[in-house]
């Protein structure tokens, strides 16, 4: 181990990293909650048709967030073992990559989205299946605007500016705010508002983080997008790391759809309570995911420089600080919970349902939720992303999908039967990644020349 003042990063190299990340996550889940509340004073079949849908395109963003991260972690490598040539090469194919699949799945939503819907939430009463249709079209549209924003951010944070996406990201989320009060309120288009605004969003996203990388200051500047062409031995490469991530992710949310399928037989009051739950929790855990995000960046380069012992170093450090952030995250959101419900006007049952599973989220998600990812975001970065895709997946199917719908169809559990599924599903996980992370079997993978 080297000393202190000799390490890759510095804690004031870590601190400007992860600020702007946790910052962005953050206010990205804060507006997701005003966004919801919008949504919600349009009526209990719009937020259902938004929770709904958002399950199908949180599958799509994870998926393609996932394969972004993959190229970012080779870039990262190439960054750390003084070869910016290697990244930039990288940084073009990424961009490629994530062109070509982001305006696939886009079509294929196109074409498919009537009776994808059907098959999905067949179940549900009209007015929420007409909702659901609405919107899931002009969300669609977004995907590859999402690709190519995901692709940029990702590069940004691999050269360790975070501070860019996080800027990005705050102007477009006012953006998204201030359209869906004039959408929605201003014109009455319900939650068609609240999509269109969503993509034009998205759009601008993608256009600045474009214009972003074309610096050619930066470490890795990326232009003549036109005349980049398929490199097949990094395009190998970026797929090695990033498909096993996503198909974790899409597995993670296929599983969500899994249960969200047997939330909505269980009435529109459910549908809504687990909606707005849902983010609740995902906004108690944007600094932790941060945390994590950042952490790739850090093993990445660190692991591209042959410092094996600095990546584990910094994966025991930044866990600390994760936990440090669920447990204040946690008592923050729950301490919010109630004013959150009225403020989005929700009925009297779906608000009582929302606030058990709020607390026993608070309770459970510290006990387990940090061993169970932050160690994983550092071996994926190492390249050990196909023991992380088995783990998940398994412990996904096994514990939060299979356990959630034996108790709500077998024993009649209302939706908390969702989150005592994940909290088996996170205490699995925790245990088999603590295990191999100190096997140190993560650190024998090769993925730059």
């Amino acid at each position: 181990m080297t000393n202190n003042s000799d390490h890759i990063f510095s804690n004031i190299d870590i601190r400007k990293l992860l600020i702007p990340i946790m910052l962005e996550n953050l206010l990205a889940s804060l507006m997701g909650t005003v966004d919801t509340m919008m949504v919600s004073n349009v009526g209990a079949s719009a937020v259902s048709a938004v929770s709904l849908v958002d399950s199908i395109n949180i599958l799509v963003i994870q998926a393609l967030s996932a394969l972004a991260a993959g190229g970012a972690i080779l870039c990262s490598q190439y960054i750390g073992s003084s070869n910016p040539k290697g990244a930039n090469r990288a940084a073009r194919q990424v961009f490629l990559v994530m062109t070509v699949l982001s305006v696939f799945i886009s079509a294929i939503c196109l074409v498919l989205r009537v009776p994808m819907l059907k098959f999905i939430f067949g179940s549900v009463e009209a007015e929420v299946m007409a909702d659901s249709q609405a919107y899931f079209l002009f969300t669609l549209l977004s995907f590859p605007f999402i690709g190519l924003y995901d692709a940029g951010a990702s590069i940004m944070r691999a050269q360790k500016d975070s501070k860019s996406p996080m800027t990005i990201s705050i102007i477009s989320n006012f953006l998204n705010i201030g359209g869906n009060a004039i959408l929605i309120f201003g014109l009455g288009m319900g939650v068609a508002g609240a999509a269109i605004s969503t993509l034009v969003s998205r759009v601008f996203c993608a256009v600045v983080v474009i214009i972003k990388l074309r610096n050619p200051s930066q470490t890795i500047c990326v232009n003549r997008y036109y005349a980049i062409r398929p490199d097949w031995d990094l395009i190998k490469r970026v797929l090695y790391i990033g498909v096993p991530s996503g198909i974790e992710n899409s597995m993670f949310q296929f599983g969500k759809l899994a249960i969200q399928s047997t939330v909505s037989t269980l009435g529109t009051a459910a549908i809504a309570a687990n909606a707005v739950t849902n983010i609740l929790e995902n906004l108690n855990g944007v600094a932790a995911q941060g945390v994590g995000i950042g952490l790739m960046t850090i093993v990445g380069q660190c692991i591209g420089a042959g410092r094996k012992d600095e990546a584990i170093y910094y994966i025991k450090k930044l866990s600390k600080m994760a936990e440090a952030a669920i447990i204040i995250s946690c008592l923050v959101v729950f301490a919010l919970c109630r004013p959150i419900t009225i403020l989005g006007g929700m009925e009297a049952e779906s608000a009582r349902m929302c606030f058990e599973m709020t607390l026993f989220i608070t309770i459970t998600k510290p006990i387990s939720w940090v061993l169970s990812f932050i160690p994983a975001y550092g071996m994926r970065a190492a390249g050990d992303v196909k023991f992380s895709m088995i783990t998940s997946c398994a412990s996904m199917w096994l514990c939060r999908v299979s356990f959630t719908i034996f108790l709500c169809r077998v024993y009649g559990f209302g939706p908390i039967a969702v989150w005592i599924g994940m909290f088996a599903d996170w205490s699995v996980r925790g245990i088999v990644f603590t295990i191999r992370f100190h096997s140190r079997r993560w650190l024998n993978h090769h993925i730059i020349d």
